[in-house]
């Protein structure tokens, strides 16, 4: 017990850093953000900066701004932001349209960018990465190339920084009590997910009764519900939108996959393989489930669970594994969606071109590589070269070089609001973790419960403007 205690404490302290009251670098003096109000009318290029999850993400950060500044003998108010304050402080500031120059956070794929592009409030940083661009993999590439709704044209209106996809986390330990290991895992998509039941099963019969085969979170409030179903639909071959970003839920064969897809991922639930608080866990939630051993495996979207252990060299190397999804229901490898962290410039900067050549300095691959290492595998490159690096290569580490083989050896897409902004909100309102609640909580049919998500869908994109 005081075991399983020590691990969550771990995982907490390094959220606790991360909510922590805004810090600012030494450059900047201001407690709260400053940005180009006419109050505040600068010569220095203003920087709001997600807060990392490690101070050594920071200090590396800001050893870049520190360069820069040396090297142009120019300043910059550098604010970092917590992931606390992010979401109040950034819709704030774009109602009031008292922006920064420069805008980084880590969900701006997620919750911002693609609809900013459209309605023309991001800078065309094209001549940034023309000179780069055969150093970005093409997901990259895609994931920050939007739809300007008011010049009516598709460009570069972002800068891409590092990315993230799913993984699978599991307890190498709980395994070995049941005399099994990782080499017993199925690659086979259905052989892989019965294998985490019947380890449920056998775990129960020697007296573990409160443990769990999954934590698949099921609920609305968690963002990482609709990244692990989008795989799901992923895997199954499921495309909800066209190469043009129009919806394809009028095709019958799209909305039969969509039921397939909701019935598979609940009777999961049902059986009595997720935990039942599932259904209403936060984004932390099922990190803290597994640390505490109430499941044996988990899937999420970054390396954030071995990643918080890394200082206890015995869970770090022995006891948590890390694994890529199996093989699709067709046999093929899975596709993975990778979302791409991206810094933008705003149009209303007064320095455009100075932002520019800070954004073009963070990109040089010696910068832009040093800054991701230190995030400690929580975040992977956008380059192929940085792969390449021994940090995510090292034989003897049993996650980087797993995870790094879902970049390097398999495809990748981006999330759908790259092709269609309204998309956005699809995500923002959690469609697909409504619709799981829906069928488990209120015992919709996964028919009648599709039939509503493709109805709410619709809604969102017809209102888009």
């Amino acid at each position: 017990m005081f075991r399983k205690k020590t691990l969550i404490l771990l995982f907490l302290l390094s959220l606790i850093l991360v909510a922590c009251l805004n810090t600012t670098s030494q450059t900047t003096t201001q407690s709260t953000p400053k940005a180009n109000s006419p109050s505040a009318e600068s010569k220095n290029l203003n920087i709001w900066w997600n807060k990392g999850y490690y101070p050594e993400e920071e200090a590396a950060f800001q050893e870049i701004v520190d360069r820069w500044e040396k090297k142009t003998n120019k300043k910059i108010n550098l604010t970092f932001i917590t992931d606390a304050n992010i979401i109040q402080q950034t819709e704030k500031a774009v109602s009031s349209n008292i922006l920064p120059d420069i805008f980084f956070a880590y969900l701006t794929d997620i919750n911002w960018s693609p609809g900013w592009a459209w309605e023309g409030k991001l800078v065309d940083v094209s001549d940034i990465i023309a000179p780069i661009k055969k150093l970005y993999t093409p997901n990259a590439l895609e994931s920050v190339y939007f739809y300007n709704n008011v010049d009516k044209k598709r460009s570069y209106y972002a800068v891409p920084i590092e990315q993230q996809t799913i993984h699978i986390s599991y307890w190498r330990d709980l395994l070995k009590e049941i005399g099994l290991s990782e080499k017993d895992i199925p690659k086979d998509w259905d052989g892989f997910w019965n294998f985490w039941k019947e380890a449920q099963d056998k775990l129960r019969q020697k007296g573990q009764q409160n443990i769990y085969a999954m934590g698949l979170p099921m609920s609305p409030g968690a963002s990482d519900t609709y990244f692990m179903f989008e795989q799901f639909l992923e895997a199954y071959h499921i495309k909800l939108l066209d190469e043009k970003g129009k919806l394809l839920l009028d095709s019958p064969d799209t909305k039969q996959g969509i039921i397939k897809v909701l019935d598979w991922c609940a009777k999961l639930y049902k059986d009595g393989y997720v935990p039942p608080p599932a259904l209403s866990w936060q984004n932390t939630d099922n990190n803290v489930n597994f640390l505490n051993k109430s499941v044996i495996m988990t899937a999420n979207p970054s390396l954030s669970i071995p990643t918080s252990q890394n200082q206890d060299r015995e869970l770090y190397y022995d006891r948590i594994g890390t694994m890529e999804f199996p093989n699709q229901p067709d046999g093929k490898p899975n596709k993975y969606l990778a979302a791409v962290k991206q810094a933008v410039i705003f149009t209303s900067s007064k320095h455009q071109k100075e932002a520019k050549e800070f954004l073009s300095f963070l990109v040089e691959p010696e910068n832009l590589g040093t800054f991701i290492e230190n995030s400690a595998g929580r975040w992977f490159p956008v380059m192929p070269q940085l792969m390449k690096a021994p940090f995510w290569n090292n034989p003897k580490d049993p996650h980087l070089p797993v995870a790094l083989k879902q970049f390097t050896e398999r495809e990748t897409r981006p999330f759908y609001p790259v092709l269609n902004p309204a998309y956005v909100k699809v995500q923002q309102e959690n469609v697909w973790g409504q619709t799981l609640n829906r069928i488990l909580k209120d015992n919709l049919s996964p028919e009648q419960a599709a039939d509503e998500a493709i109805a709410k869908i619709k809604k969102i994109f017809s209102e888009w403007k």
